[in-house]
């Protein structure tokens, strides 16, 4: 299901950028051609926009989430927009070539950016400390990554990779046959499990080879190269114990493993698109992987790879689709297009429903409740609703949504009509809520509130706070 599409004029013919909030996914950072970054909720409302000097070069979101750092191809400043409070600011990197890289860390407030000249900066959030490095490189620091132990992988266009710990300290260093690209931390899957933490620091080569370094044997790496029908390398992806998904341009999906028996066998392949592949995703939360090419995405079951899980066709998108991204909890998968324009689509919707009677009210979007009664031969009715809710209820005549301490009220009326009432704030988190003719109950914190209304319609606690009571945290079933 297609939850909302962005397009702007300054996008228009230029590939996107962009990237989830990690963690929340409750925005999405988009930049195009022009000098801007703009910024998104999940449902597509722009939120804030920051203003660049020049050209947005990159930019990434902090583990938590609460922070986006962007860097722009005219300025020294590297600007952060904080999520929490809507606010943007800038600290000064001090570098005076051009920035051409930007990472935060996976596991603390360290920030790593780097330079055309192969200069690197690692500074650290929380304390405001930078620690510049001048030479980390001797050309443009093209692509990089932070390990769950806080080592920076990085490849430039001099060829090679470096391992550096987060003083900026360069612990193992080597050089490889062309430019290097996607680097990527991971464990290789071994019969033995003696080094803890990711190990191996893998890189596609001049987009023909995949170079895996092991950091406890950097004597022995090992390269693979793949059929040339494939075409060169587009990107890939680790996943489960130690396999890999990689996408290639001639519209070839190929997993391979990594252990040391399997190495250089393809376990699957497929050729998913006719003409051309330009990303591939995966989502652990839902243990899916995505690719897209032409004009269509395709989904496939981690579990059962020759399965396609899903074909998603965006027929108008004739220029060709360019790449795929899923937010961490799974739920809305993004595709960029070759003309600017950014399509979002719901991948997974949370089980939430309540009943009342033969009356049922389910989530059937994540700002859409449908309430119907097929006993008594109604149409389903639609509720567009504020909030992504957590609970549902439904009654006679009402039906409720709401989440932490808050819930919004809606009268069902004749024909399908629907009447927004109000909303009402409680003492703490609801648990669960139910709701008949006369009452609408919240259950919270070992208490339930009660609010007052007409039999068959009224406005649900109007006039009153309503009635709080000290019950057993386990709900009767006959309240409905």
């Amino acid at each position: 299901m297609r939850v909302f599409t962005l397009t702007d004029r300054a996008w228009l013919g230029s590939c996107l950028q962009y990237k989830w909030q990690k963690t929340l996914g409750n925005y999405i950072a988009v930049a195009g051609s022009d000098s801007s970054v703009k910024i998104f909720d999940r449902h597509g409302q722009r939120k804030n926009e920051l203003n660049l000097p020049g050209r947005c070069v990159g930019m990434d979101w902090d583990k938590d989430g609460d922070i986006l750092a962007v860097i722009s191809d005219k300025s020294s400043s590297v600007y952060l927009w904080d999520a929490n409070v809507n606010k943007t600011s800038q600290i000064d990197s001090g570098m005076r070539d051009q920035m051409s890289f930007i990472l935060w860390s996976n596991a603390g407030p360290l920030l790593a950016v780097g330079t055309n000249k192969g200069n690197l900066l690692i500074y650290n959030q929380q304390t405001s400390r930078k620690i510049p490095v001048l030479g980390k490189h001797t050309k443009r620091i093209t692509c990089g990554c932070w390990s769950s132990q806080n080592l920076l992988a990085l490849g430039s266009e001099d060829c090679s990779v470096t391992i550096s710990n987060q003083e900026g300290d360069t612990v193992r260093q080597t050089s490889v046959r062309s430019d290097p690209a996607d680097i990527q931390f991971s464990v290789m899957k071994t019969d033995e499990r003696s080094s803890p933490g990711e190990s191996t620091v893998s890189v596609a080569v001049g987009k023909k080879t995949l170079f895996l370094f092991n950091l406890n044997d950097p004597d022995n790496p090992i390269e693979l190269a793949f059929q040339q029908r494939y075409g060169h390398i587009i990107s890939y992806r680790w996943y489960g114990d130690g396999y890999i998904l990689i996408g290639f341009s001639q519209g070839y999906f190929v997993v391979i493993s990594t252990h040391i028996r399997e190495i250089g066998q393809e376990l699957f392949q497929a050729h998913n698109h006719k003409d051309s592949l330009t990303s591939v995703a995966i989502s652990s939360a839902l243990n899916k992987a995505a690719s897209c090419g032409d004009n269509s995405i395709k989904i496939h079951d981690l579990s059962e790879l020759k399965e396609m899980d899903a074909i998603v066709n965006l027929e108008d998108e004739t220029q060709g689709l360019d790449q795929l991204s899923w937010t961490d909890d799974g739920q809305l998968l993004a595709v960029s297009t070759q003309r600017g324009a950014l399509h979002v689509f719901l991948t997974r919707l949370p089980i939430l429903g309540h009943s009342c009677g033969t009356r049922l009210a389910y989530l059937t979007s994540l700002l859409e409740v449908t309430v119907s009664n097929r006993v008594e031969g109604e149409a389903p009715v639609a509720v567009a609703v504020e909030v992504e809710p957590n609970f549902i209820a439904v009654g006679p005549y009402h039906v409720a949504v709401g989440m932490n301490n808050r819930a919004w009220f809606y009268a069902l009326g004749d024909s399908g009509c629907v009447e927004r009432l109000k909303d009402v704030e409680y003492l703490g988190t609801i648990a669960t809520m139910c709701l008949n003719s006369e009452y609408a109950a919240a259950l919270f914190e070992g208490k339930v509130q009660l609010h007052h209304g007409e039999k068959g319609g009224g406005v649900w606690g109007e006039g009153s706070s309503g009635v709080i009571v000290c019950v057993s945290p386990c709900l009767p079933p006959e309240w409905c």
